[in-house]
């Protein structure tokens, strides 16, 4: 849930205790905690028109982004292309944030 101060700046607090996906702020850019528990996963899908940055706050998980598999841990961060399939899968339980923004092109 985030708040909005007198001068329009937007403050939010990241949460432990939610469903594992909490949109952060209204309006763009689209602002997402992903929370996964060991062994759980996203099936593939695609965000068209967005270019994607994932954060790993903890944890680790397997991003499949096409044919590729990259094996994150806690502080990593990519930024990717959101058409093409994307996939997260957790190997330990995880909290992600992750910003969609419109694509630039």
């Amino acid at each position: 849930m985030s708040e909005t101060s007198p001068a329009g700046t937007e403050r939010a607090t990241l949460d432990s205790d939610g469903d594992g996906r909490a949109r952060l702020f209204k309006g763009e850019p689209k602002t997402v905690q992903l929370t996964l528990d060991a062994g759980e996963s996203i099936p593939p899908h695609e965000h068209p028109g967005r270019d994607i940055v994932f954060f790993l706050r903890s944890g680790a998980v397997d991003l499949t982004l096409g044919e590729e598999t990259l094996s994150l841990s806690s502080g990593d961060v990519v930024r990717f292309d959101g058409d093409q399939d994307i996939s997260p899968a957790a190997t330990a339980d995880s909290e992600a944030l992750l910003v969609l923004a419109a694509s630039s092109e």
